[in-house]
């Protein structure tokens, strides 16, 4: 038997290549939009991929099922409920695919989404009993899927609670658990975990959700700590609904003129190196969103407007044009091209740059007590609800559309989260609104203001 994960660092996403090596078949559950890797290990197993499988229309990423179809003529699968408008062969709860050896049966696990199905799988070789389950989005690794993405949020949490008690839970306690995210990922709560598979039994044991056996307080804790919606989810979904995406997103390079025109012409520059790079000198109007941490494609999500063309200014094109990748698997496809030669050909043609000054959290405790510095808290309510610095004010990275109220733009402010990285980018959406003294707050944030015992609201 072939079981290989394969993750997506980005985003938090795993997929899956199964099958039987004696019966050179293959099938690929939940692929990622790059299906490189797919490809590879097939002719590296020498197996041929024959089946996608989806679990759901994802809402966080573009699938590569159309790649796959395109690179091996598979045959796509997805539960009937899914409303797929593409060529596929629908299924229902039951439905049961044979690859050599491997045995892939179908549970209808509806929560997350209505056609939310789990695959467990059989190795009749040593037994009829499921050695393992792809979750997909409705068990996690310490946590369980966020209800709240295609349906009423009380529906979901309802949903996902009847899926989890009467199918997964009831699977041998030895079943291994091999989900669709890990931690970090948008689909799911708090919880996740980093860890990359665990066990039914485990997470029957120690996942406190799952300890709850009534309906009611399942639904309430499950609501209780739900973040924003993505802004672009029913697009994504959209995209995996159908028809099948076909070739790739370009990346053409574009002189520091044509980047400037670009702009002019209402196109977001994304500088994509790292925070300190951008702190001392980017592309005026441009904002920061590094690809160099996982989560880029996440953050840049919420940060364009929908439909809005994308410049990318990198240090040079092998990291913008990957960049360009991480955007077009959430859904962000339209790149108007990359900064050829990176900001070294920008400085060389003598063009202005802007920068963000950068702090400490000690030099803003020792501002923060000598004068009037104001602060911006661009955490999650949740983390500002936990403590956050007397007299600051609080709005999250990703809703920095105008000045917030109550931060005067003639005067400095000091822009902090809980490390630097959402904080970097809403420095950068300050100075496009005209903020004149925006501080970029680094090297920790308010857990490190907290840890030195600093006064905390």
């Amino acid at each position: 038997m072939v079981f290989r994960q394969i993750t997506h660092d980005d985003l938090g996403c795993a997929s899956y290549l199964v099958g039987d090596e004696g019966a050179g078949v293959a099938a690929v559950v939940d692929p990622r939009l790059d299906v490189e890797e797919y490809l590879r290990l097939a002719r590296y197993l020498g197996l041929e991929i024959g089946h996608v499988l989806e679990t759901h229309n994802h809402a966080d990423h573009v699938s590569g099922h159309g790649h796959l179809v395109a690179a091996t003529g598979a045959t796509i699968h997805v539960h009937r409920d899914a409303q797929a408008g593409y060529p596929h062969e629908p299924f229902g709860d039951g439905w049961e695919l044979e690859l050599g050896a491997l045995r892939v049966r179908a549970l209808h696990t509806p929560g997350h989404r209505p056609e939310h199905t789990a695959f467990a799988l059989v190795d009749t070789a040593r037994g009829e009993e499921p050695w393992a389950v792809l979750t997909g989005d409705s068990l996690f690794v310490g946590d369980v899927a966020r209800p709240d993405l295609a349906v009423d949020e009380q529906e979901g949490a309802r949903g996902i609670f009847r899926s989890l008690h009467d199918r997964l839970l009831a699977l041998p306690d030895t079943c291994e658990v091999w989900p669709g995210h890990l931690g970090g990922s948008l689909c799911g709560g708090p919880g996740m975990d980093m860890k990359v598979s665990s066990t039914i039994g485990f997470e029957r044991t120690h996942q406190p959700l799952l300890r709850i056996r009534d309906e009611e307080e399942f639904v309430a804790q499950a609501i209780a700590s739900l973040g924003p919606q993505p802004p672009n989810f029913r697009d994504v979904v959209a995209l995996n609904r159908g028809p099948l995406l076909d070739g790739s997103v370009d990346c053409e390079p574009l002189t520091p003129a044509r980047l400037r025109r670009a702009q002019a012409d209402g196109a977001l520059a994304v500088d994509v190196r790292t925070e300190l790079q951008f702190d001392e000198g980017h592309v005026p109007g441009a904002v920061c969103v590094t690809s160099r941490r996982a989560g880029f494609g996440t953050k840049l999500a919420w940060v364009a407007a929908p439909g809005q063309p994308l410049v990318l200014v990198g240090e040079g094109e092998a990291d913008a044009c990957a960049a360009a990748a991480l955007a077009a698997a959430v859904g962000l496809r339209r790149i108007a091209g990359h900064l050829a030669g990176g900001m070294s050909a920008w400085r060389e043609d003598g063009l202005p740059v802007e920068r963000v000054v950068r702090i400490t959290v000690p030099q803003l405790h020792e501002r923060w007590e000598g004068d009037s510095l104001q602060v911006l808290d661009v955490r999650e309510r949740s983390e500002w609800d936990a403590g956050h610095i007397p007299g600051s004010v609080h709005t999250p990275y990703h809703d920095v559309r105008d000045v917030p109220a109550g931060i005067d733009p003639g005067q400095p402010v000091a822009v902090i989260c809980g490390s630097g990285e959402r904080s970097a980018v809403a420095a950068g959406l300050l100075q496009r609104l005209g903020v004149e003294h925006v501080l970029h707050v680094v090297d920790g944030g308010v857990p490190l203001w907290r840890r030195n015992d600093w006064p905390i609201a």
